[in-house]
């Protein structure tokens, strides 16, 4: 019989035999009560549970930051058309790999068409005026040419050569090949990486330059940024070049270890909070754009941290305990309330225990352990 049950009983006696021992038959029958403290255990053998002191250690300030991955600005581009049309091959899509040079997608161009069609008559008219300035150079040099018509001849030659170069550029420039006359535009990666973003479907009309959103998006996702949001109240704490740590949901067993890279310096007027940028390596390509990341950003100033084991601390009531030895074979459940791990394993405690306290190393088995003896 346990302590707790053996005072119960002889309280309960004690009552009723005071009841039966009354003289006065009028007075009121004495009731007694008792408080048993439900956070207090007493076991019978102590020795059997390995006890943790609680110490102390100066530790960074740690912030948990929740944050998203994005794609690197810097290794990004956006790819446009600079002439209108009517998309007739649409050959990749959001989410694919693409190599520099790779034809994207295929426009019919009234554009290419007209720039062609220029191109080729500069080409005609340039012809024309170097004919016309042989003949003039064979007249001038027989004495049958004025030299002043002679140099009507040669700005004409000149004006033409120039329209023929105005005109290839504007068929390069729209994505033409002037060599192969040709009404179609082939739009090509100018990079190689993934397709981030995509403002385009099959058959549909692009527009102009000037009021049309990029068609594409690509950008190298061998690095990424990690974007997260911290409270003014912990900016002090946040320095460039700090390292940290990045956990995914996608991937929850694994760390990713980063770099501040910046910190903004305009606040959100909403929620009081300043982005700030973590660079990421990502070699596996693993880390895609739009997934969810905590971080957890460690200041460069020490403060005094309580450390107990991991397993001294159980859940319970979604509130987190210890088990703290108060004699020889009694002990308190204290709650408790965690900060997070060291890197060794041990329990940050924002309050609840003191340095040199001790405490049930492993509180799971103990819990069970004093179940089954109060039963």
């Amino acid at each position: 019989m346990t302590i707790r049950r053996f005072a119960t009983f002889v309280i309960t006696v004690l009552a009723i035999g005071a009841v039966g021992c009354s003289d006065n038959p009028k007075a009121a029958p004495t009731k007694a009560e008792i408080t048993v403290d439900p956070n207090i255990f007493t076991v019978d053998h102590p020795e059997l549970f390995k006890l943790a002191q609680v110490e102390t250690r100066d530790l960074p300030i740690e912030l948990k930051v929740n944050g998203t991955i994005t794609p690197d600005v810097t290794r990004t581009i956006h790819v446009t058309s600079q002439g209108s049309g009517r998309v007739v091959d649409l050959r990749v899509k959001l989410g694919d790999r693409v190599k520099k040079g790779q034809v994207l997608l295929s426009i019919y161009s009234a554009d290419l068409a007209g720039a062609f069609s220029d191109y080729q008559k500069a080409l005609a008219d340039e012809r024309l005026s170097k004919r016309a300035l042989d003949r003039a150079q064979l007249l001038l040099s027989q004495g049958a040419l004025a030299q002043k018509d002679f140099e009507v001849a040669q700005d004409a030659e000149d004006k033409a050569t120039l329209d023929v170069q105005n005109t290839e550029h504007r068929v390069r420039v729209l994505g033409g090949d002037p060599d192969h006359p040709s009404s179609i535009i082939e739009l090509r990666a100018p990079v190689p990486g993934t397709i981030v973003e995509q403002n385009v479907a099959g058959f549909e009309g692009v527009k102009s330059l000037d009021n049309s959103p990029n068609l594409f998006t690509i950008a190298d996702l061998s690095q990424v940024w990690v974007v997260c949001d911290v409270y003014e109240n912990d900016l002090s704490e946040v320095h460039f070049g700090d390292l940290s740590e990045i956990r995914l949901n996608a991937y929850p067993d694994r760390v990713f270890q980063g770099k501040i890279a910046d910190i903004s310096r305009v606040l959100d007027p909403n929620t009081r909070s300043a982005k700030v940028r973590i660079v990421l390596a990502n070699p596996e390509g693993s880390l895609r754009p739009g997934m969810f990341a905590v971080a957890t950003l460690r200041s460069r100033k020490s403060v005094p941290r309580v450390l107990v084991p991991s397993t001294a601390v159980m859940r319970l009531q979604d509130k987190d305990w210890v088990f703290r030895k108060e004699a020889t074979n009694k002990f308190r459940r204290v709650e408790v309330h965690t900060l997070g791990t060291t890197p060794d394993g041990l329990q940050q405690i924002g309050d609840g225990v003191k340095a040199g306290e001790q405490v049930v190393a492993q509180a799971l088995e103990f819990s069970t352990a004093v179940a089954e003896q109060g039963q």
